[in-house]
């Protein structure tokens, strides 16, 4: 359906002085405007001021039949007719003087367009548009045989012909069904097209072949019994719509280089014209009813033009409602929004001009040929019948000799699409109180003409730019108005238009009528979806007391079970307490009672400094389901303004009460997917008002909750590494923690996995360091608890271990820890006999086992009886380990195995009871 609407689109005209009756015209480059008239072409100025100016005229090889301009290249393209042979030729330098053209041959086609790539070809009744592409089909070679071809074309249409004049007599007309075909199955529409290239060289032939992506054939209307003439197909056109680099401030694009955006075809029968998208997809997007026979159309991004006998008729395309989507991945979403491309087209204006012959358009111009036609008269008449014959299909007219037609070429000038937004913001307001669909369809009209003018930004003055960007985001505004008003399927829109408008939550809610009808108020669906959204968004933007306490009676009668979550949101932060406790207390007196209430009572309890109030709510749930409370709404723990996470005034109370539910709390979030990793590291760090390069206690206690609570998202090594820099920083700096931890090491080896037990001999090493206090004990014990256990990656550790020096207890047990985690037990050994022998034999029985078992008598024996050689402090403690060494490798070793380790210069005495012990075992065994 097509709407009317009485705008006005158009200007002042001016007249073009032509020498001759124009018969055909056409706009060209910059600044040009072409007139063919038989066999000359004349060329005026349409731009500055030369506006209508000869600018040069030529002659052509035949009579013009149709004008294009292909501004790639800057030359016209013509369709000449001489001796009855129908020719495409292209006129190069136009501009001075033309020496050369180049000829084309192709079918004989009513009408032709090409545009980047892209062919349409139109018959009287049939359409076939073809996408031509580089480089042979499916790595074929393409061979070029011009002649083959054309014979091979002709003698398919002499058969069709001759079949049909087989079937056909004077009685009946053979008419062919009416079909359409898209993408693929547009190549059975049974027609042969085949590439010639002419006059090229092989190197500059762009394109080797095709593909189809349209063909749709009419049928003629016999119903009426009209002449064949009426019911021709005219005004086929392709239009480009680009995607171009942004505008500098001095309004100059930083790319020149222009990318196809969307493309869109044209062509119109008598009564019907029909726009199609045919870019990544062919799709028929507007069918246009005309009140009237038309003539002939031209399409521009912003409107489609009609001419009739008497009128110039301006309806509304939906080009930039498909480019935008092209253009855009977030259109369609809560944050974009444009009107549909399958909303009604109108039209905004018939206006009367008499004998409109031709119309052409270029930039801001509509070119009109006008003739006023004297009385024609009909030669014979025939009866309906012999009117449908395909042997007679036209009627001769008999035009007096004596009278002559007068005629004009006139340039209306289109007015700016800002002037006419305006107009039709004006016309929209007569529509504004009755909350009819007609609001909404003029101001989308508005906002998509808007649209389409920012697509072309490349001919706009920055001023100009700047005046329609301002339009722009007013028709989002106005859009978001009648949206918000709305109860249906489509209120949604409001979220996306308004937030296109740019205005803010305040500015939106003062644009409300908050009147109360019969006593009641209601809220439709678009403004309570759209104040929900954006309180959930985290905008910097803080309502007023008074614009707040609208808000949450807004919601409270509209949805209840929103209070809680709207009023933890941080533009509700100047909301009174009071009120905020009146409306969750109405919650709890109507039935609606849930946790979430719960904690949000305990949150405004808090700013009232009602402590006792806060207590009691959050006495009044288990632990666990506090913490599925906070995962309902983190905004009672964590806000966002300005880009930075804060920590709420609950939040900071519950660091300081009950920090286990804060922290379980936060992991529930993580859990949830409702913070992120690092998020979750920035708040505590927050909270506990620390520096990035400082890390609070709280925050460790996070970490071990994650490596207890083995959550699938979180990356092992890295958190092992958050914890050992942790711990290896406090132990080389003997700082304590600024908290009490929340787990003891032993807790974290019960609980988790990855805390494994500390090896034994590690006990009697750190055994011996008396000055340690508990808080550097416990940071000792996880750190070895880690190494201990069986998911730590050891090598990449030993880099950070510098700062832990080797000097200290502490740092010898995680050196050596790490060193045999490595495999490296000769080093430990040679370590502990030398600063704390007495682990020596502890750490042999743990490690050295299995194909380590060798390093008894290999490494450990002879190194022990060479330090009892050497005497000093330590004898006592060597002489005790090389007995229990003995004794171990006396039990593994043969006889003369065992003899042949003992050290040569060895005293009998002293080796001979494990000598006979060796020599027994097997008599014993």
């Amino acid at each position: 359906m097509v709407q009317l609407y009485n705008l006005h689109p158009f200007g002042s005209q001016q007249v073009v002085p032509c020498k001759l009756e124009p018969e055909r015209f056409c706009g060209g480059g910059r600044d040009a405007l072409f007139v063919a008239a038989g066999c000359k072409v004349e060329a005026f100025a349409v731009a500055g001021q030369e506006l209508c100016q000869p600018r040069c005229a030529f002659s052509t090889l035949g009579r013009v039949l149709r004008l294009a301009y292909s501004e790639a290249g800057d030359y016209l393209v013509a369709i000449e007719e001489k001796n009855k042979a129908t020719f495409l030729r292209a006129y190069v330098n136009w501009r001075s003087k033309r020496t050369e053209n180049s000829r084309v041959y192709n079918i004989t086609p009513v009408e032709i367009s090409f545009c980047v790539g892209y062919v349409a070809v139109m018959s009287d009744l049939e359409v076939l548009i073809l996408k031509l592409e580089p480089g042979p089909k499916n790595g074929e070679r393409v061979h070029h045989n011009p002649r083959k071809t054309n014979n091979r074309m002709r003698r398919t249409e002499e058969g069709i012909s001759n079949e049909i004049s087989q079937l056909e007599s004077d009685d009946f007309v053979i008419c062919q069904k009416p079909v359409e075909l898209l993408g693929e199955k547009s190549e059975q529409s049974g027609l042969s097209v085949t590439l010639e290239s002419t006059g090229l060289a092989d190197e500059k032939r762009k394109y080797s072949h095709f593909q189809h992506l349209l063909y749709r054939r009419f049928a003629p209307d016999i119903s009426s019994y009209v002449l064949s003439d009426d019911i021709k197909l005219h005004s086929l056109q392709l239009l480009p719509i680009y995607q171009t680099g942004s505008l500098t401030s001095d309004g100059k694009n930083l790319s020149q280089e222009k990318e196809l955006l969307s493309l869109f075809c044209f062509f119109s029968l008598p009564h019907v014209g029909y726009l199609y998208m045919v870019v990544k997809s062919v799709e028929l997007m507007s069918v246009y009813q005309y009140p009237e026979k038309s003539q002939q159309a031209v399409l521009t991004p912003q409107f489609l033009h009609v001419i009739t006998s008497n009128n110039l008729q301006c309806f509304t395309v939906r080009c930039s409602a498909a480019a935008a989507r092209e253009e855009d991945p977030y259109m369609d979403t809560t944050l974009k929004a444009c009107p549909p491309v399958s909303m009604d087209v109108c039209a905004l204006r018939i206006q009367l001009f008499i004998g409109l012959k031709a119309i052409c358009h270029f930039k801001n111009h509509i070119i009109l040929l006008t003739k006023a036609d004297p009385e024609a008269i009909p030669e014979r008449r025939q009866s309906p019948k012999r009117l449908l014959s395909r042997k007679d299909t036209s009627v001769k007219i008999k035009i007096p000799p004596v009278a002559e037609a007068g005629w004009n070429l006139y340039i209306v000038n289109t007015i700016s699409p800002v002037q006419l937004y305006k107009e039709m913001i004006d016309y929209s307001n007569t529509y504004k109180t009755v909350k009819t669909q007609s609001c909404i369809h003029l101001l989308s009209e508005a906002h998509l003409l808007v649209r389409a003018a920012l697509m072309d930004a490349s001919q706009l003055e920055p001023g100009e730019k700047a005046e329609l960007l301002e339009a722009f985001k007013e028709s989002c505004g106005h859009l978001g108005d009648c949206y918000s008003r709305l109860d249906s399927q489509h209120s949604h829109l409001t979220l996306p238009y308004y937030k296109m408008s740019g205005l803010s939550m305040a500015e939106v809610l003062a644009r409300m009528d908050w009147t109360v009808e019969d006593g009641l108020q209601k809220y439709e669906r678009g403004l309570i979806f759209y104040i929900n959204h954006s309180l959930y968004e985290n905008l910097d933007e803080e309502l007023s007391e008074e614009l707040a306490a609208k808000v949450v009676q807004m919601f409270y009668v509209a949805e209840p079970k929103q209070v809680p979550h709207i009023l933890c949101s941080p533009s509700m932060k100047n909301i009174n307490p009071l009120t905020a406790m009146n409306y969750l207390r109405k919650l709890d007196t109507s039935g609606f009672s849930s946790i979430l209430v719960t904690l949000t009572k305990a949150a405004v309890a808090l700013k009232m400094g009602d402590l006792d109030m806060h207590r009691n709510e959050m006495k009044s749930h288990s632990e666990m389901k506090l913490v599925c409370g906070f995962i309902l709404e983190p905004r009672l723990l964590i806000q966002q303004r300005k880009g930075q996470i804060v920590p709420t005034e609950l939040a900071l109370h519950l660091k300081e009460t009950q920090p286990g539910l804060l922290v379980a709390s936060v992991l529930g979030l993580q859990k949830n997917n409702k913070i992120g990793i690092e998020e979750a590291d920035s708040f505590f760090k927050m909270l506990c008002a620390k520096d990035e390069d400082t890390t609070p206690q709280l925050l460790v206690d996070f970490w071990e909750a994650q490596l207890v609570a083995c959550l699938p998202d979180v990356v092992l090594q890295e958190l092992f590494f958050k914890l050992t820099s942790q711990y290896i920083w406090r132990l080389s700096k003997r700082q304590p923690p600024d908290t009490t931890p929340l787990r003891t090491s032993e807790d974290l080896i019960n609980a988790c996995s990855h805390y494994g037990l500390i090896y034994p001999w590690v006990h009697i090493l750190i055994s011996s360091d008396s000055l340690a206090d508990k808080n550097y004990t416990e940071d000792l014990s996880k750190l070895q608890s880690l190494i201990c256990g069986p998911s730590f990656d050891i090598a990449s550790i030993i880099p950070f271990l510098e700062p832990l020096s080797e000097d200290t207890i502490a740092g010898l047990s995680v050196h050596v820890l790490c060193r045999t985690r490595l495999k490296e037990y000769e080093q430990c050994i040679d370590i502990l006999l030398e600063r704390c022998p007495e682990a020596v034999i502890p750490y042999a029985n743990h490690e050295l086992k299995e194909e380590n078992r060798t390093l008894w008598w290999k490494k450990l024996l002879p190194e022990l009886c060479r330090r009892i050689k050497c005497g000093g402090e330590k004898y006592q403690l060597y002489l005790s380990s090389l007995k229990e060494t003995l004794s171990i490798v006396a039990v593994e070793l043969e006889l003369k195995d065992f003899m042949n380790v003992l050290p040569e210069d060895g005293t009998a005495a002293f080796f001979l009871p494990y000598l006979l012990y060796c020599s027994r075992k097997k008599s014993l065994t």
